[in-house]
């Protein structure tokens, strides 16, 4: 049997992709067909979404000395958690796999607002961020640590420190995945492709992350991702090219062949 999944919430939770298998939509294997190059992703880091709430006391701006900006109390925490990614990325060195690429951990504070009109210093300000987590770092672990960090920075701003700021943990709460060499599904992919493009494939480590954990962390499943070429992507002009689409079609179909036993008819 060959399930096609699609599934919502891939770029915020993944809990699309959990609930069928929650449902028992249980296979040997999982192909997830990322736009890799056609590459096989071995393997992606954990990410956490937070979202960082603070106040700060409003008055006129004329005399903004006497209260507090919360946005611009929130830029200490941002450079806080930077300070910290940079800690995370010397760890990630001696990392088996992710010790390849350069700064795996990524950290991004992706959104912000605050403040109720420009004539009053903002008495709110919440930051929704992205950070990867350190392969192997459970995300219990994970939180405490970024906590620490996040509480230490707003101890040294006079208003925060008496009036701490919120963190909450929304979206993604992603574990790390890696799909160890020597299973069957892999070597059989290895297979699809060097028989319809005629080389082996490379593999890639992603500093993002894919549905790919659900199956082989949660529920034991070989998991990996191949799929065609892309460009841009989470930008202006994400795509895929073409030509790199139908060749990439050919090795999952070849694939499904080969791993499904089947056998031309007659």
């Amino acid at each position: 049997d060959v399930y096609v999944e699609t599934v919502t919430e891939e770029e915020c939770t993944g809990n699309g992709a959990l609930s069928t298998l929650a449902r028992g939509y249980v296979a040997d294997a999982c192909l997830i067909p990322e736009p890799t190059g056609q590459r096989i992703l071995r393997g992606t880091v954990g990410v956490m979404w937070v979202r960082l709430k603070l106040r700060g006391r409003p008055v006129h701006v004329s005399r903004s000395e006497e209260g507090t900006n919360a946005i611009v109390s929130a830029f200490g925490l941002i450079e806080a958690i930077r300070e910290f990614t940079k800690t995370l990325n010397e760890r990630a060195k001696t990392h088996p796999w992710f010790g390849k690429i350069k700064n795996p951990v990524k950290f991004n504070p992706g959104k912000i607002k605050g403040g109720d009109w420009a004539s009053s210093t903002p008495s709110w300000c919440e930051v929704d961020c992205r950070i990867a987590v350190l392969p192997g770092m459970s995300l219990e672990a994970f939180r405490r640590e970024l906590t620490e960090v996040v509480m230490k920075a707003a101890k040294r701003d006079s208003f925060l420190a008496d009036n701490l700021p919120e963190i909450v943990w929304n979206g993604f709460q992603a574990d790390d995945y890696v799909l160890e060499p020597g299973s069957d599904f892999e070597t059989a992919m290895r297979a699809a492709h060097h028989a319809a493009m005629g080389a082996e494939p490379q593999e890639t480590i992603l500093p993002a992350v894919t549905d790919c954990r659900f199956y082989g962390r949660y529920y034991g499943i070989p998991s990996l991702a191949y799929g065609p070429a892309g460009a841009d992507g989470h930008g202006f002009d994400e795509s895929v090219e073409l030509e790199s689409l139908k060749k990439a079609t050919i090795v999952i179909a070849r694939f499904i062949s080969e791993w499904c036993g089947l056998r031309p008819a007659g």
